[in-house]
């Protein structure tokens, strides 16, 4: 298991592809962008890789450019209690680097995840700097904040089924994580550590979730049919159908 000092001894500069594929890039100036192409850091976290930890000092702003990453508490008192998913395309963390408090959660790896970064000192100059940058990081707050709202409401169904709908709605939220588009790439067993059910109950609440037509399952991964009914939907009609093929294969 990595340390987040070992993610950045093995960093490197973004090449242009990768830096493409940054959002937010595209509501700054050309020089902006030429000053933050200077700063910015592409690195590879493996499965079980702390990209931040609780208690660790920020020195970056980090974005997941592929793969997958969950956020969590403190286990060290208990059973750890998953926040949330961050997909492809998402960027977190801008509240602590804006408090420049110790991190209070953890960020780590479920599968091999590219992520970029660009230090605190570049986050300040942008905030002092860039009319577009402010704009983008103020929209990131509310969605932020709009998702936790949510977070707590899916902690009280009792439905699991709704559980992993309202879950799954969420990492598919196009202005936090638009490297998703309509496929994610998951496995039954990464979304069960999201969701805090069993792979197997996981599975049964997919069946249900395609029966309804709101997702279709495909080799490694999920690909929405209806966002709203994940977000808002009821389940009452009956289940068919045999998705018991979806498991933890890797990706095609």
């Amino acid at each position: 298991m990595t340390e987040p000092s070992s993610l950045k001894q093995r960093a490197r500069v973004l090449s242009d592809d990768e830096f493409a594929q940054i959002p937010w890039v595209t509501s700054l100036t050309a020089d902006e962008r030429e000053h933050v192409r200077q700063d910015m850091l592409v690195t590879i976290a493996e499965p079980g890789d702390y990209v931040v930890r609780i208690g660790r000092p920020v020195t970056y702003w980090f974005g997941l450019i592929e793969g997958l990453l969950k956020m969590s508490n403190d286990d060290s008192r208990g059973s750890a209690i998953t926040f949330t998913g961050i997909a492809p395309g998402g960027w977190f963390g801008e509240g602590t680097v804006l408090k420049r408090e110790p991190y209070r959660y953890n960020i780590q790896a479920l599968r091999t995840s590219r992520l970029a970064g660009i230090s605190t000192e570049m986050f300040d100059w942008l905030i002092g700097h860039s009319l577009g940058f402010n704009r983008f990081v103020m929209l990131q707050l509310n969605e932020r904040l709009g998702q936790f709202i949510a977070a707590r409401e899916i902690d009280r169904m009792a439905s699991p089924d709704l559980r992993v709908a309202r879950n799954l709605a969420a990492m598919f939220e196009p202005k936090l994580y638009p490297g998703v588009a309509e496929m994610l790439r998951i496995t039954q067993q990464e979304l069960a550590y999201l969701v805090g059910l069993s792979r197997q109950r996981v599975n049964e609440a997919l069946r249900t979730l395609a029966a309804h037509g709101w997702i279709r399952v495909e080799y490694g991964g999920l690909r929405v049919l209806d966002l709203n009914a994940l977000r808002y939907g009821e389940l009452n009609a009956p289940v068919s159908g045999d998705l018991s093929a979806y498991d933890k294969r890797p990706l095609a």
